[in-house]
């Protein structure tokens, strides 16, 4: 193998992934020197990286295009700090992250309805807080081409329940996904929190009879919306 020209060896390790690039260095010294290239890098890449690049917040810099590959694995924020855009490490394929502000939430602007502020713990500068509310709806889109190719995706909206949550699981929601104009799944869900037995023994001695007793079921607050997790399904 050490016998072979570089540019032989940067086209073997073109067809390999991430992870055997990094394992091949300890072959041989000529296998460390062609498995940090960048021709070698670059085919690991997403094929749009220079967009990422424009529109990446604040501006990426790095000095390889494996260093460029090792900050898109640690994440990074684009179109205007409104997405985060996060690579797996062993496959390259690509992952988003839509914050709040991305998505499309029934009265998200009416502060009698819903509160936006800093927390810590977000990925994002700020996350939507319900106050209350008699009608739910949360919706988002993206491009389909912002995706890796020919990856099976599932979608997860990330959400947080305080103690407080009250009404959010009266009804059963409705949640789909759409791709184009072809409805591909449609499901029901309640959002509530993780109960252990005693306690859910105890709230429906109490409670039992809640639905009917909430007019026009309306939900009170505790609920934080960060946003919608997209990546690969495995």
């Amino acid at each position: 193998m050490n016998a072979l020209p570089e540019d032989c060896l940067s086209l073997i390790l073109c067809f390999t992934s991430p992870q055997d690039a990094c394992r091949s260095s300890a072959v041989s010294p000529e296998f460390h020197s062609v498995a940090q290239s960048d021709t070698v890098w670059q085919n690991f890449l997403p094929s749009d990286y220079r967009r990422i690049i424009a529109d990446s917040v604040p501006a990426l810099q790095f000095s390889s295009k494996k260093e460029l590959y090792r900050k898109l694995c640690d994440s990074v924020l684009v179109d205007g700090g409104r997405k985060r855009l996060k690579l797996e490490k062993l496959s390259g394929k690509k992952c988003y992250e839509l914050s709040a502000r991305d998505l499309s939430i029934t009265w998200s602007s009416e502060s009698m309805y819903w509160t936006w502020t800093p927390l810590p713990e977000s990925r994002f500068s700020e996350v939507a807080v319900l106050r209350t509310m008699s009608w739910l709806e949360i919706q988002d889109k993206i491009n389909t081409q912002m995706l890796t190719p020919n990856t099976k995706y599932g979608a997860y909206l990330v959400l947080k329940l305080s103690n407080r949550a009250f009404g959010l699981d009266l009804m059963p929601s409705e949640v789909s996904v759409q791709v184009g104009n072809k409805e591909q799944c449609q499901n029901t869900a309640y959002l509530r929190r993780q109960k252990n037995s005693h306690v859910e023994f105890m709230e429906t001695l109490m409670y039992g009879h809640r639905t009917e007793e909430v007019e026009g079921h309306h939900m009170k607050g505790g609920l934080i919306v960060h946003g919608i997790e997209i990546r690969p399904k495995h």
